[in-house]
């Protein structure tokens, strides 16, 4: 159990807020590059309780900035796209994506009132089909060279969705190793050759065994946490035999991402994003190290379960997220259909919209959640105490940011400790772009 005041400092995300403070110094994913596709390239963004409106102009510039115009407040989401910017629908007045004001028009001749205007502009850059902003003092840290941010555009995915809680818990679902032998497990294993596109639905990486029978059967896995440069590394370890392990490495990415593998051919990086403090997005980038990823396939498997246009979710609280208590008994755990995107939601959702964490009791299992909230509070500590928020890459640094690995494999006993290692490399040898990355 933590107390009401450390639980407020680590959820709260307003811009005086102890996590809204750190977490401004960081990029912040506000949207797909495919929502600003369209006669109108133009969308209002709420991020961290601060209202937005981000677009791109026909030079193809992006630009993101506050929401409510300089001259008397009106709602620059339902500006005028225009060659140079956005003009405000109320009195004309037009800003670049700098934010630099470049007319206003109904003011006398002469006047030099735009000159002394500048609507506030918040650094915007589109990756792997994200589009990333950054909202807080000084410059942004570099982006680091992670899979998902170098691999090329034919081999990743993007998507996203709406959950209805604060965004730690949502994060913390996914630092927590232990709960997919429960909350996804499916009483029959399917034929592994269908799995494209699915998560837990595949065979793991040198076997044939479907990860749905491992999680099924070895329920009481092993769990070790280790500090990584990015954040940590968890590597959770299920014993099959006396010959044999099956090998989970992922990844916490500070401060709220975290990079898991999806298939032996695929990995997610995901984010989660605090729209404020009682809703985030889901944030996710799928990258394959084989052929390119079928996109149409991919969106069509989420448009199953995500509604547009705030890709909400249509398994949700008003209709008991789906839940049949037929399926409960003879299909999956939770009775909440196929998808592992629900029952996680359903899971943080029904903690609250705030988790009330003076009323939990953590276990063995919690051990990379309590690692990662010591992480956080310090890094909140160390910013309210006017000093570096950690895990700021320059260019340089974040160059030497790779990977970072993530595999779900079976391993030798003894080739345990080595195995995330070998793994990873023999996976990078056999994609041509990452290869490439090697040999370079």
């Amino acid at each position: 159990m933590i107390s009401a005041e450390k639980n407020d400092h680590m959820t709260r995300v307003g811009p005086d807020k102890p996590a809204g403070k750190l977490l401004r110094r960081y990029w912040q994913p506000v949207a797909l590059a495919e929502e600003l596709k369209g006669p109108r390239p133009l969308k209002p963004v709420k991020l961290m309780d601060q209202d937005f409106v981000l677009f791109r102009d026909p030079q193809g510039r992006l630009g993101m900035l506050d929401r409510d115009c300089p001259h008397r407040g009106a709602d620059l989401a339902f500006g005028r796209l225009e060659s140079s910017g956005l003009r405000c629908a109320f009195h004309g007045w037009l800003f670049d994506a700098s934010g630099k004001c470049l007319e206003t028009p109904a003011e006398p001749a002469g006047s030099k009132l735009c000159t002394r205007i500048q609507q506030s502009a918040y650094p915007v850059v589109e990756k792997s089909g994200v589009i990333f902003a950054y909202i807080g003092e000084g410059e942004p840290p570099a982006f680091p060279d992670f899979d998902c941010f170098v691999a090329p555009d034919s081999h990743t995915f993007a998507f996203k969705g709406l959950w209805e809680c604060n965004w730690l818990q949502a994060l913390e679902v996914g630092i927590d190793p232990a709960h997919a032998s429960f909350l996804h497990r499916f009483f029959e294993d399917e034929d592994t050759s269908e799995s494209y596109g699915k998560q837990f639905r595949g065979a793991s990486a040198d076997s044939a065994m479907a990860i749905t029978q491992v999680l099924r059967e070895y329920d009481c896995p092993e769990i070790r946490v280790a500090p990584a440069p990015y954040g940590m590394q968890l590597t959770t370890l299920r014993k099959l035999s006396e010959e044999q392990t099956h090998v989970r490495v992922t990844n916490l990415v500070f401060p709220q991402a975290f990079v898991i593998p999806m298939s032996s051919e695929m990995t997610i990086s995901q984010w989660h994003v605090p729209v404020d403090d009682t809703h985030c997005y889901w944030y996710a980038i799928f990258t394959s190290f084989t052929g390119p990823v079928d996109k149409q396939q991919m969106r069509e498997q989420r448009l199953a379960t995500i509604e547009l246009p705030a890709y909400t979710s249509r398994k949700n609280k008003a209709n008991q997220y789906g839940y049949s208590a037929e399926e409960q008994q003879t299909q999956t755990y939770t009775g909440m259909g196929m998808d592992i995107n629900v029952h996680d939601q359903w899971a943080c959702e029904s903690m609250g919209p705030i988790q009330n964490r003076t009323r939990e009791h953590l276990g063995t299992t919690d051990k990379g959640i309590v690692a990662y909230r010591r992480m956080l509070l310090e890094a909140i500590d160390s910013v309210l105490a006017g000093d570096a928020a950690p895990m700021l890459p320059d260019a340089a640094q974040a160059g030497a940011l790779t990977g970072p690995a993530s595999i779900d494999g079976v391993a030798a006993n003894a080739q345990v400790d080595s195995y995330c290692h070998d793994a990873d490399l023999a996976r990078r040898r056999g994609s041509d772009w990452a290869a490439a990355r090697l040999a370079a």
